[in-house]
């Protein structure tokens, strides 16, 4: 495939990546994925012969197309392209990715817009779940200016809801795979749950950091480095995963009491490098693991009260708001979250065959 190819490319949330309709792709997984590699210029850690920016969260990919199903108007698959591995893979989901899919699908012709704001219907095909964004529409036309603001992303923008319904068990079966709200691997109390984002939750403290610490310094800290990477090859199999050695998935959460006002703070691996921020969905699961008594969560996080909670998960540059709804038994019925969302450049990339 050297002739160019339609791309419209995005920032997502805190990500940033390539947003395609599957209709301009190979059909063949095996050809996709080698298309994808010389896309982003992967393996390569500057990813220099290519389009990604030399981090996971720039090497990212959206897939959409028009949706059969009744109760989605398009579906979307996520597709993390590794940086300095070549590997493409979609055994996660991604949810600020998730964030420029609505209004990639408006910009497509795949949603008619509606004057003033316009719900989307996502089907995430990675996880068989629906979300559903409300993005701004004015006069039929996807706006992206605004005043809403997300840590990590300067300025601002539209606002962007996104609300998840039944992601409990996306990936791993279950919203705790194990059926336990804690278990010990290495010696460490974690949580191994699943709502929306396979994440293995764990004390900062047990790990033997603050959990205040940079994302520069925590990377540089091999032996942590060492221990998270033996509980996530050994947390794999118990949440359902299997062999997790070459995927991105489980994520790996340690938190600490809130600093900054909020009601935990996070410092998490994606799951090599830590994460400048935190991931939607990985913000989703810590939230809720923060809601079941006992867990390592729960011990650090300060708890709204009221069958709707507003938790401000804290990470490495700033928050971000989780709105958990509740039933009468304390079980958590859904999630909501602020994105925003922006079109960098829509044209065509290219590739080159050997």
């Amino acid at each position: 495939m050297s002739d160019g190819v339609r791309c419209m490319w995005m920032r997502g949330g805190t990500s940033k990546g390539g947003y395609f309709l599957a209709s301009d792709l190979p059909a063949d997984t095996a050809e996709r994925d080698a298309f994808l590699l010389r896309v982003m210029g992967s393996p390569d850690p500057r990813q220099i012969d290519g389009m990604g920016g030399a981090d996971p969260l720039t090497s990212k990919v959206a897939v959409v197309k028009p949706s059969s199903r009744e109760d989605a108007d398009v579906e979307y698959l996520f597709l993390q392209v590794f940086v300095d591995q070549a590997i493409v893979t979609d055994a996660q989901n991604c949810g600020n990715i998730l964030a420029g899919v609505g209004p990639f699908a408006i910009e497509r012709g795949l949603v008619a817009a509606r004057d003033g704001e316009t719900e989307v219907r996502i089907f995430m095909e990675n996880t068989g779940q629906i979300a559903r964004a409300r993005v701004c529409t004015p006069a039929g036309k996807v706006s992206y200016v605004g005043m809403a603001r997300i840590d990590g992303v300067p300025g601002g923008s539209a606002a962007l809801p996104i609300t998840f319904e039944d992601t409990a068990g996306s990936s791993c079966g279950a919203l705790l795979p194990t059926g336990n709200a804690v278990d010990t691997i290495d010696g460490v109390a974690v949580t191994l749950i699943d709502n929306g984002m396979p994440v293995v939750v764990m004390s900062a403290e047990d790990m033997g950091i603050t959990g205040t610490e940079s994302r520069e310094a925590l990377e540089a800290n091999s032996a942590l480095r060492e221990r998270l990477e033996s509980i996530r090859l050994q947390a794999g199999p118990l949440m359902n995963l299997g062999d997790v050695s070459e995927k991105s998935v489980p994520k790996m959460s340690m938190v600490s009491k809130a600093t900054n006002g909020g009601s935990l703070s996070t410092r998490t691996f994606i799951p090599h490098r830590c994460h400048a921020s935190i991931g939607v969905l990985g913000a989703v699961s810590v939230a809720t693991a923060a809601v079941l008594p006992g867990s390592p969560a729960a011990a650090v996080a300060d708890i709204p009260a009221g069958e709707r909670k507003t938790l401000s998960v804290e990470h490495p540059i700033g928050e971000m708001s989780v709105i958990l709804d509740m039933d009468a038994e304390g079980q958590v019925t859904s999630a909501a979250i602020l994105r925003t969302a922006r079109k960098l450049f829509d044209g065509e990339v290219f590739t080159h065959n050997n």
